[in-house]
């Protein structure tokens, strides 16, 4: 039980850092927008703020922003977090970014990507064609049990790998594989129809992780959340049940590159656009990883500069925070400064990338 606080404690603080300054300056986009028009230097000094106070960039950090530069910079957190804000000012609309989002292609050029593929509606066997585990973690399954996997795994799924495979024949990786593609199109259907409550619990530990109960008390510690982005928060929370018009959701898997070894995740992408504004949040909600990623939650806000309502101009800002096994002791320390720094030089070459193609309208 005291394990169970702390964990939601960290979520907490890692849900108050990833949501608290992106929501702060669509706060200030919002409430703020009418002064701008009679006050040009307001705004400006309040993103500049923004920037400083909640996001800890020094002056030449703000300076290189407004210079048209990308910043990525990790924050402080305790422990098992990952936290990595960035930002980029961008000459171009902000749906252009939605539309570039939007085009799985384009994110698969961009920094640590090896594989993605966006899931049909309703999720095919076929969408997981190039799904495959890593040669190490088919070697791990084979002798994965509960409380000791280094593959993230519910003690159902590592179960069914035991039953299910013959270890010693010779096409033992494709088995493995097709196993693998099954448990993942029958995890995301019972996402798809139960919500939360039908994600996993994590038992490759001594200490297992709920997904839901995790993510649930993330979200439900956050008060900043349902003020500005109310649809939002109430879809992450309560899907499937919970259906706006103001809200498009998605599926993909992906395999990324982060710590010592490729690892492949579930994603859920909701994208937001406040009708009343020219404001726009994607959110990306994990729902599996096989590694690291105990609970995941990424949101990048495209925010229009109300400082110059002539300027087709916007501020694209994206706040990554993860809930992270493996971080801590001799082994962890050298996991998290891998983790960290790729995450922080990935997310700044992506800004960059993005900046570039839609200043100069090449992402279609």
């Amino acid at each position: 039980m005291l394990r169970k606080q702390k964990t939601n404690a960290l979520l907490y603080e890692t849900f108050r850092w990833l949501v608290v300054p992106v929501l702060l300056i669509l706060g200030i986009s919002l409430t703020r927008a009418s002064e701008a028009q009679t006050q040009p230097g307001a705004q400006a000094s309040e993103v500049n703020k923004f920037f400083q106070q909640y996001a800890g960039l020094n002056a030449e950090e703000v300076k290189s922003i407004h210079a048209g530069n990308p910043v990525a910079k990790v924050l402080k957190s305790p422990g098992e977090q990952v936290l990595v804000f960035g930002v980029v000012y961008i000459k171009a609309e902000p749906e252009s970014y939605i539309t570039f989002a939007s085009n799985i292609e384009e994110t698969a050029k961009l920094p640590g990507y090896l594989a993605i593929r966006k899931f049909s509606d309703p999720p095919q066997l076929s969408d997981l064609d190039n799904f495959t585990l890593e040669p190490d973690d088919i070697k791990d399954l084979e002798k994965c049990k509960s409380d000791h996997c280094e593959v993230q795994l519910p003690a159902e799924n590592m179960e069914e790998f035991q039953k299910s495979i013959n270890w010693k024949a010779a096409n033992v990786a494709d088995s493995v594989n097709h196993l693998a593609r099954e448990m993942a199109l029958r995890a995301l259907q019972s996402y798809i129809q139960g919500g939360n409550s039908a994600l996993g619990t994590y038992r490759d530990k001594k200490d297992p992780n709920a997904v839901s109960e995790t993510f649930q008390s993330l979200l439900n510690r956050s008060k900043s959340l349902p003020v500005y982005m109310p649809d939002l928060h109430r879809y992450l929370l309560e899907y499937p049940t919970f259906k706006p018009t103001d809200i498009q959701s998605e599926f993909h898997w992906e395999k990324v590159k982060f710590g010592l070894k490729p690892t492949i995740r579930i994603i859920q992408r909701i994208i937001y656009k406040d009708a009343g504004t020219e404001s726009y949040a994607l959110a990306e909600k994990q729902l599996y990883s096989s590694h690291y990623f105990q609970s995941a939650l990424d949101i990048t806000a495209a925010v229009k500069d109300k400082s110059q309502p002539d300027d087709h101009g916007f501020y694209l800002i994206t706040a990554k925070g993860s809930q992270q096994a493996g971080l801590t002791g001799l082994k962890g320390g050298i996991v998290r400064n891998v983790a960290t720094d790729k995450t922080r030089s990935s997310l700044e070459q992506g800004l960059k990338m993005i900046k570039q193609k839609l200043e100069t309208g090449a992402a279609k």
